[in-house]
């Protein structure tokens, strides 16, 4: 094996022109703002976020290439604050002497602290350096906020089955950076198994497709010949025994059994995908979208139970937690059932887009002002006895009613309780 080989193939294969890179259409497809972007090279800061193996790092790169840039790279796990002072020293060197651009390439951003980020935030402003961070956290929640304001964020979504395919594809073909060199044969299903099980990852499918290349013996026509079972052990996961469609009924038939309470068929169902090779997480994260989308308020709990199983999964794992998604699939089941939260939240979602007249009233404002109609002072409810009877919405919207509590479960307690208060009957859209 040549120097070359023993880089990692996902390593060899990463593209290096905006040609070759695959998936993200909606932020580097024609026209989009990104790609509008980089051809007019107008670049500024970013932060790209989104699961792992998508090409946030890889289009960072491709982005100070085709710019010209000099190009900086750190990780912030073992980065400090001296290598962030040292690279922007480096880029006004490089701006003074040859005018040339320093964009710093950060993973894992989101594991600056404070004072590391704080230590950029000049150099950034005054054009020293421009910054590309990407993280597969949420740099809202994650990364200071001071870094964020003066970055684009960017969401990276999970490669489509198709454009793992030609990944792979390619790689298995090219002879230069792929396993061209190689007499191999990969069966169809393999190459399709892989690119659905790596789940969007590019990187994973490349690793356990040249772990299997690798690891597989030349057969007597001396050609390495790979099948789904192979990739499927490389891949650490079972094959599917079920094509794609049925899996996507499966899953259907069973998200249509937790609502409508068939306690039966939504454990089949379950156990079914689950015997056919699919991760565990996925019905656990189904069960979480339905306990708020079909229970809801008519039993809270249901909700507790889905994440519960969730954590399971991802704690205990196989096949200890199989214990716990049924339980939760069986108290999902039988939990009275209740719509009442999807609908108050597309209609508070619709409302939120399409109202421009919703100024605050004055008293819910940051500084209450008072003005000649008696809204200037704000009721603390607490000292009511934990509930007085004020306007919170604005006057464009006053009598909006989301939350309608239907007749099942505990919310059947709630209607009462919650029209008596203001003592007006909902009015619909």
């Amino acid at each position: 094996m040549d120097t070359r080989q023993r880089i990692p193939l996902a390593e060899r294969m990463r593209p290096t022109s905006l040609e070759e890179f695959v998936g993200q259409e909606h932020i580097v497809g024609k026209n989009k703002l990104l790609y509008r972007a980089i051809s007019t090279g107008t670049v500024g800061s970013c932060i790209f976020y989104g699961p792992p193996g998508t090409g946030k790092t890889t289009l960072a790169g491709i982005i100070a290439k085709m710019l010209n840039a000099n190009i900086e790279k750190l990780n912030a796990v073992s980065s400090g604050v001296s290598d962030a002072k040292a690279v922007i020293e480096r880029a006004r060197t490089q701006k003074q002497m040859f005018g040339t651009d320093t964009y710093l390439l950060l993973d894992e951003c989101h594991r600056w602290s404070k004072s590391q980020s704080d230590c950029v935030l000049q150099a950034i402003e005054e054009g020293d350096i421009y910054f590309i961070g990407s993280t597969t956290e949420n740099p809202y929640t994650s990364m200071t906020r001071a870094i964020v304001s003066r970055c684009s964020v960017f969401e990276f979504k999970k490669v489509s089955q198709n454009d793992v395919e030609k990944v792979l594809q390619r790689a298995i073909s090219d002879k230069e950076k792929g396993l061209g060199d190689f007499k191999t044969q990969v069966d169809e299903d393999a190459v399709k198994f892989l690119a659905f099980a790596c789940n969007g990852d590019v990187r994973t499918a490349l690793n356990a497709l040249e772990l299997a290349v690798l690891s597989t013996s030349v057969g007597k026509d001396k050609v390495i010949h790979i099948d789904k079972t192979t990739v499927a052990e490389c891949l650490n996961k079972r094959p599917l025994s079920i094509d794609e469609s049925m899996y996507y009924d499966y899953l259907s038939a069973f998200c249509k059994s937790l609502r409508g309470s068939d306690t039966e068929a939504a454990l089949y169902y379950a156990h079914r995908l689950i015997k056919a090779g699919i991760d565990p997480l996925i019905i656990a994260r189904r069960m979480i979208a339905h306990a708020s989308e079909d229970i809801g308020m008519a039993d809270s709990n249901a909700l507790l139970m889905a994440i519960s199983a969730l954590i399971a999964c991802e704690k205990i794992g196989p096949p200890e937690c199989y214990l716990n998604i049924s339980h939760a699939i069986i108290y999902l089941c039988e939990a009275e059932k209740s719509n009442s939260v999807l609908k108050a939240m597309h209609m508070a979602m619709e409302d939120a887009e399409n109202e421009r007249e919703d100024i605050v009233p004055n008293h819910l404002k940051n500084h209450p002002s008072t003005n000649k109609d008696g809204h200037g002072k704000y009721k603390y409810p607490h000292d009511y006895g934990g509930y007085c009877n004020q306007q919170y919405m604005p006057d464009s919207l006053k009598d909006r009613v989301y939350y309608v509590p239907s007749e099942n479960g505990r919310e059947k307690n709630l209607i009462r309780k919650k029209f008596s208060k203001n003592g007006f009957v909902p009015k619909k859209k």
